[in-house]
């Protein structure tokens, strides 16, 4: 009886996880961890440059910020593509660039080509991630939103996970098997967009008042004609990169984001400084900072089922007081047990932190500008991991490892802050309204399920709206 009451809570559980969500999320979630399961070279670049190549570990550094400025251009261009040409358009033109120009890079030997094409793939590996994230917004309904971008940061994280054990192995036989390998891979996630995932972009009326089925809200040109079929949204709006540079509330999110991505991103380049001052090995440090993949494999899904019918605000507020502390608990660190203590604490701040952000941004964004919004998003990331190396390297090299791991208490407590005075009103605000269907183009050959939202007929006044509980309503 015991074991079939466990049972049945672990299906419960399961359930609960993983249910309810619409089958092209889960096309979308497969791709991602194709995508993530060849993510071989950007982990091992340093190593191939300077062991194989024979170059200079300033020369590795210096393609390394090469490859993150082209996250960053990536991050502005991609955005403003997947609301101009569409989700879909814009995920296949970013992985077949990326399988192309990292089968080249394996290909390079001058050291001047070695660090365009490594700028490029930066560029090309970084551009789909707008498009997934605002087509993830477009087709799970908004109070799954949480679970959903949690399993994606699940899918990447398990991907990284077995990429890095399995690129290890590889790369003992040969580099450059690595870069095919991956370039391989990348256009399977290309397959599986072609063939399983239709265009998601949102129908929009023109300004004349007929629909217009993704159509750009700049040059008017229209979108998909199987969209014409479905619900359409009021028209927005123009949304511009300047509207989302003016949109001062979305803008502490995206700072708020580059504060918490800054404290994370030192896990990986001043963490193992601070180690090894204090005479722990490379393999020391391995040990401890494979438990963050470790403790996101195996509990972000709980932890997920946790928080997200919880106030947003208090999350972010936990998460980045966790985040924050975790690593400032690294000042007091002198063993391999407290490094590893200090790493659990932060990483349950970064599980908190990461999908729960990710729907505060879906929820802020307005409905046609999802790409833009979800680049200037990115941004934050991106340029985190441009300048946390350059920071953490130059306080620990002034002021001592104790000064930066004091400072990441305190930016965490300075998150933490900004978050409350951005979200304390959101108890008090109403509930918004349910947004609109969103049409999509049939699979070939198959037809067009019908939606389960409906409009209220003329005169009929609408259900009350229950009181959000969800952090991306």
């Amino acid at each position: 009886m015991a074991a079939s009451t466990s049972f049945s809570g672990l299906r419960r559980a399961a359930t609960e996880s993983v249910g309810g969500l619409p089958r092209q999320f889960w096309w979308l979630w497969l791709s991602t961890l194709v995508n993530r399961l060849g993510g071989f070279v950007a982990t091992f670049l340093a190593l191939y440059l300077t062991v194989e190549r024979g170059y200079s570990a300033s020369y590795a550094g210096l393609v390394g910020a090469l490859y993150g400025l082209g996250g960053v251009v990536a991050s502005i261009g991609a955005g403003v593509l997947t609301d101009r040409l569409g989700r879909r358009p814009t995920m296949l033109i970013a992985q077949l660039s990326t399988a192309a120009s990292i089968a080249a890079l394996g290909l390079m030997t001058h050291p001047v080509a070695i660090a365009a094409v490594a700028c490029v793939v930066g560029m090309a590996s970084n551009a789909s991630r707008p498009a997934v994230q605002a087509m993830m917004a477009d087709i799970v309904k908004p109070e799954d939103r949480v679970r959903a971008f949690s399993l994606n940061y699940w899918a990447i994280n398990l991907g990284f996970a077995v990429s890095s054990a399995s690129a290890g192995l590889i790369a003992q036989y040969s580099y450059h098997l690595l870069f095919f390998t991956e370039a391989t891979m990348v256009l399977a996630c290309a397959v599986v967009v072609f063939v399983k995932l239709p265009e998601s972009r949102p129908v929009r009326e023109e300004k004349s008042g007929g629909p217009q089925a993704g159509g750009d809200p700049h040059t008017g040109t229209a979108g998909n004609a199987a969209g014409t079929a479905g619900t359409h949204h009021p028209e927005e709006p123009d949304v511009s990169m300047w509207t989302v540079l003016r949109d001062g509330r979305f803008m502490t999110v995206v700072a708020l984001s580059l504060l918490m991505a800054t404290l994370i991103q030192q896990a990986f380049v001043a963490m193992p400084i601070s180690m090894g001052e204090q005479g722990f090995s490379s393999a020391d440090f391995g040990t401890v900072i494979a438990l963050n993949g470790v403790m996101i494999v195996l509990l972000q899904l709980p932890v997920t089922r946790l928080i997200q019918h919880r106030s947003p605000s208090r999350v972010l507020i936990v998460s980045a007081l966790l985040t924050g502390y975790g690593f400032g608990l690294n000042a007091f660190a002198g063993s391999v047990v407290f490094f590893a203590m200090a790493v659990l604490v932060w990483t349950l701040g970064e599980m908190m932190n990461t999908p729960t952000q990710m729907g505060l941004v879906v929820r802020f964004s307005p409905t046609h500008g999802r790409g833009r919004y979800q680049g200037m998003y990115n941004l934050s990331w991106a340029l985190a991991s441009l300048g946390a190396p350059l920071v953490g390297g130059y306080v620990i090299d002034h002021f001592g490892s104790a000064t930066l791991w004091s400072a990441s208490a305190a930016i965490g407590t300075i998150a933490a802050l900004g978050y409350w005075l951005l979200l304390r009103d959101e108890d008090d605000e109403p509930a918004p309204e349910p947004e609109p269907t969103t049409a999509t183009e049939p699979e070939p050959g198959r037809t067009p399920a019908p939606t389960t939202e409906t409009t209220p007929a003329p005169g009929t006044p609408d259900e009350p709206t229950a009181p959000r509980t969800d952090s991306v309503a």
